[in-house]
């Protein structure tokens, strides 16, 4: 299996620290708002690629943080504190927008087939491991105090853009978004690590520490917590592209100066879900959420559908049209394995010769567009329909599309249907019917005419026909 790895900029051999055995992290959701569905792109793939290590034979240990304090919008306390923005517009305090975002979070993973993490950590509740990385940092000489803050020194490093190789320049205080004056700091690369002084006087969560009243900063958390869930040792470490820099920078530089050692093997970065307009984020007020796609009528497997058909580390643009397209791939989809009519047992001879298609996408950076191409690969192969179906389900423990769910409920739909059609139950119903069965003859013989005015007829009674790939279907307006 071959990862492109955002470390060296290259697709390397997947290789962990304990052969067969994998350490995975996720950036977590920041919980003062409902995920839009750019992040939850990120967490779609990211479920795919846990659940393709272990359907490779892996036994993955995953962690995922829920940053509910500390995650301001740069490190010189500048702009908006999150959490405390979003209590004070809903009237609530910061653990109570933490737990009903917390909660929203995980709704719409469900309604996504993203399976939960084996541990899920809020920020709060691991102040004293903060605590305690931050002052051996202190030790190690590798952080500082300076104006009632804690910063990590970042001139202490041989390398810091481990990432990008930046400009001096990039970084000037002030001139881009998210990176203010901060006079305190000994290099403007450096970061900050605790907060004592805070421009917000109500900021409601802080605790003791050893450098004062306070709280921590965001990148300590991630390390931390995966230091404590995981160990000294990780293999790889997901999340969106914009957590590359400064995030993700910060925390190599943070968790190696505490651990003394090389700590993550793989780096594993979505790219961004954009509108026609632009990136999605959940501060412009313009946020698409999943709620706002089930509002208007789509099922959140077909936005899975619609992620899966694209790479990972592809842009992606979102657009009406788009997912509108996806619905009427999904649905031919589904049709045509609810129309397969498997008798006996798969071949395993066939199944594991078409199964290749799938393994070879998979394995191949994790391209999830050639593993769809690889369903309809299935679909086509020259194997029995029970080898089909079992080469479906195989492949649906990792891409988690409900295919097998939504094709057994068509069929079921449609055995209704059929029943009701052929099984009236009053004379009103015997009469539609019968008059529908005209409709259908007088197309046949391509009396237009005539189909069109029992359509009309059927209409004044109250009664609409629908022409679908299983024959007409009729119902009650």
């Amino acid at each position: 299996m071959k990862l492109y790895n955002s470390l060296t900029r290259t697709r390397d051999d997947f290789v962990t620290h304990v052969p067969g055995k994998v350490t995975m992290y996720t950036c977590g959701p920041t919980v003062y708002h409902f995920a839009h569905i750019g992040n939850l792109r990120s967490y779609i793939m990211e479920d795919v690629l846990e659940k393709y290590l272990v359907y490779a034979g892996y036994d993955v240990t995953r962690t995922m943080n829920i940053t509910d304090v500390g995650h301001l919008t740069s490190d010189g306390d500048t702009g908006d504190d999150k959490m405390i923005k979003s209590a004070q517009r809903e009237h609530k305090s910061v653990m109570e927008i933490a737990q009903f975002y917390t909660d929203a979070f995980f709704s719409d993973c469900e309604k996504l087939n993203i399976k939960k993490p084996e541990y899920v950590v809020p920020a709060t509740g691991c102040i004293d491991e903060f605590i305690e990385m931050v002052d051996r940092l202190i030790k190690n000489g590798y952080a500082y105090e300076a104006g009632g803050n804690v910063y990590f020194d970042t001139s202490k490093l041989k390398e810091y853009y481990v990432f990008n190789k930046h400009d001096a320049d990039d970084l000037e205080e002030g001139v881009r978004e998210g990176v203010g004056v901060d006079n305190n700091k000994r290099t403007k690369t450096d970061f900050v690590l605790w907060f004592t002084k805070s421009k917000f006087e109500d900021q409601e969560l802080k605790w003791d520490s050893p450098w004062g009243y306070g709280y921590p900063g965001w990148h300590i958390e991630c390390s931390a917590i995966s230091v404590k869930t995981l160990g000294e040792y990780l293999d790889i470490h997901c999340g969106g592209i914009d957590n590359a820099f400064p995030h993700h920078t910060n925390e190599i530089a943070q968790s190696e100066a505490y651990l003394g050692h090389p700590w993550c093997k793989h780096w594993f970065h979505v790219l961004h879900l954009n509108t026609a307009s632009g990136k999605m984020s959940k501060s412009s007020g313009k946020a698409l959420t999943l709620s706002l796609l089930e509002e208007n009528g789509y099922d959140p497997l077909v936005y899975r559908f619609f992620c899966l058909q694209s790479h990972y580390r592809k842009n992606l643009v979102f657009s009406w049209e788009g997912l509108d397209n996806a619905v009427k791939s999904y649905n031919k989809l589904v049709a045509r394995i609810a129309a397969l009519k498997p008798e006996g047992d798969a071949d395993n001879a066939d199944f594991e010769k078409v199964r290749e298609g799938f393994v070879t996408a998979m394995d191949n950076d994790l391209n999830t567009s050639l593993a769809i191409t690889a369903i309809y690969d299935a679909l086509k192969a020259n194997v029995s329909d029970a080898t089909k179906l079992a080469l479906i389900k195989d492949y649906e423990k990792v891409l988690s599309l409900g295919l097998i769910e939504a094709a057994e409920k068509q069929k079921v739909n449609a055995q209704k249907q059929s029943e009701a059609a052929v099984v009236p139950v009053t004379e009103e119903d015997k009469e539609i019917v019968d008059l529908v069965n005209q409709r259908t003859e007088a197309k046949k013989a391509k009396n237009y005419a005539l189909a069109d005015s029992i359509r009309d007829k059927l209409k004044e009674m109250g009664v609409v026909v629908e022409d679908t790939a299983q024959g007409p279907k009729w119902k009650r307006i």
